[in-house]
């Protein structure tokens, strides 16, 4: 480039195709997309992309929905089936082609194939999991009246048996909430109830405690200065496909709301690859689109560069289309008449270029080729070019387990979040509560008033001095708690029920 910026290479060269094209490191965070159908390339363009973050010393987040791009932590062999192929495509493009792997950690929400990565109830918020449960408007209302219970009592929810007693609270005490927050209906707690539950089977419990994910960990650089690529594990995550849209939106909105603003760096903080992307907007709820669309377009100054991956560009809603300068446009198919108007749609993304018909390009480049707009100096978009795009540095395909092993072994991070913390928590605390107001409510009231005779217990006989209404929301909480325990007062206590409530206290 002829002002020194930093770029990574991404193809080009060759007959009836574009001179090279790189993707300019200080335009890196303004996004970008890359689409094209199945078997068309996506994969290992993100896995390019971002290897060339990596190598220009840019930490990079994504997820392998298909385990293949483990091959990142192991660099390319001359042996392999398509070397011959890649050293032709690289001869074509004039790529000096080198193999090397890059420096990646692995992390799991299960914590097999990788690090375990968690959060808090308290972290991920009422709204996204109204979204991750697909609660109704009323049902999220009553999740919202929830954490403000919470947060009016400085409870710190970690896990979902958290939340699980705090709504056992809540539809106990529904007459008291809907006085002063508005209805709170038996019908809607049980349904979020029942929400949790299939949360918690599909493998939800895994992703609510601690450890919780510091985001510092997801910024790392290895010692020769290299960003470090950092692979969630989500083959099997995709089962649950509202689980993992959700936890890389919350991911997505915690870089947002805690890295400082940087305005427009040389080059980006963090790059961020949304693989699936339709997953994240699929039946979504208006409120939901418009926070992405927020985050999108305001997360760039925080020197961060969100990628979306998907099949077509019309999966992304238009108002956060437009925010994606940088795009990669592999093959479309176009067997219908719906499929051809998609088509028509995604080359109307581009900038016209005389010399070639961006629709048709579309329709024919093969795999490993696509149409690139990528930003020019000043944020221009490109013109639309065909493009070959170069071969892999990093293996192509899946490492083995063995290998994924030895990964994580020697991972930066090894050892700080492998074991679950089971410290105190509030369900500890208010559990022994329970078990004293249990005690004491059948225990004679050490309540006396001079000369007056007070027999039997607070619920029989004369009334005490202090009246039940001005019981705190604590005790209330407690006492809550002894009538549900029951007989279990003193059992071995289970952590988590009110993990967190209280915590500083």
């Amino acid at each position: 480039m002829d002002d020194g910026a930093g770029t990574i290479f991404v193809g080009g060269g060759g007959e009836g195709h574009a001179t090279p094209q790189s993707l300019r490191l200080d335009h890196a965070n303004r996004h970008g997309l890359i689409a094209g159908a199945t078997g068309t390339g996506k994969t290992v363009t993100l896995q390019i992309l971002a290897q060339g973050f990596s190598d220009a010393g840019v930490p990079v987040f994504l997820s392998d929905v298909k385990g293949d791009l483990s091959g990142m932590a192991r660099p390319g062999s001359e042996t392999a089936k398509l070397h011959e192929a890649f050293v032709a495509r690289a001869e074509t493009i004039g790529l000096d082609l080198i193999y090397a792997a890059a420096p990646v950690i692995f992390w799991d929400l299960w914590g097999e194939a990788g690090h375990p990565v968690r959060t808090t109830v308290s972290e991920m918020g009422p709204l996204l999991l109204a979204r991750l449960m697909d609660l109704t408007d009323v049902q999220e209302g009553v999740l919202n009246i929830a954490f403000r219970v919470a947060d009016e009592e400085g409870l710190a929810l970690l896990d979902l048996k958290d939340l699980q007693a705090l709504l056992v609270w809540v539809s106990e005490n529904r007459g008291d909430l809907s006085a002063r927050y508005g209805n709170v209906a038996t019908a809607s707690v049980g349904a979020i109830q029942r929400s949790l539950l299939t949360l918690e089977n599909q493998g939800g419990a895994l992703l609510f405690g601690e450890p919780a994910l510091a985001l510092p960990d997801l910024m790392l650089t290895a010692p020769d200065g290299r960003g470090v690529v950092n692979i969630l594990a989500a083959d099997r995550l995709m089962a649950s496909p509202r689980l993992y849209a959700t936890f890389l939106l919350w991911l997505l909105s915690e870089l947002f709301e805690q890295l400082p603003e940087v305005g427009d760096p040389e080059k980006p903080k963090l790059v961020f690859f949304f693989d699936e992307a339709h997953l994240l907007f699929d039946d979504a709820p208006k409120v939901l689109v418009d926070k992405v669309e927020q985050v999108a377009r305001l997360i760039r100054s925080k020197g961060v560069g969100v990628y979306f991956v998907t099949q077509n560009p019309e999966d992304i809603p238009e108002d956060i289309l437009s925010q994606l300068g940088n795009r990669i446009q592999h093959a479309l198919r176009a067997f219908t008449a719906k499929d051809q108007k998609a088509l028509r749609q995604a080359a109307q993304n581009y900038r016209e270029n005389p010399r070639l018909d961006i629709e048709d390009a579309i329709r024919e480049v093969g795999v490993g080729e696509a149409v690139t707009s990528l930003l020019e100096r000043k944020g221009i978009p490109g013109m639309a070019e065909r493009t070959l795009i170069r071969p892999p540095a990093s293996q192509l395909g899946p490492i083995t387990a063995a290998e994924r092993s030895e990964v994580i072994a020697a991972s930066p991070v090894m050892g700080r979040y492998d074991t679950a913390v089971d410290r105190e928590s509030a369900f500890e605390i208010l559990a022994e509560r329970a078990k004293e107001a249990a005690v004491e409510a059948k225990e004679p009231s050490r309540e006396y008033t001079a000369g007056r005779r007070y027999t039997g217990t607070r619920t029989g006989g004369d009334q005490p001095a202090r009246s039940r209404r001005s019981d705190t929301m604590g005790e209330a909480f407690a006492k809550s708690f002894a009538r549900s325990l029951g007989t279990r007062t003193g059992n071995t206590l289970v952590r988590g029920i009110l993990g967190g409530l209280f915590r500083g206290r």
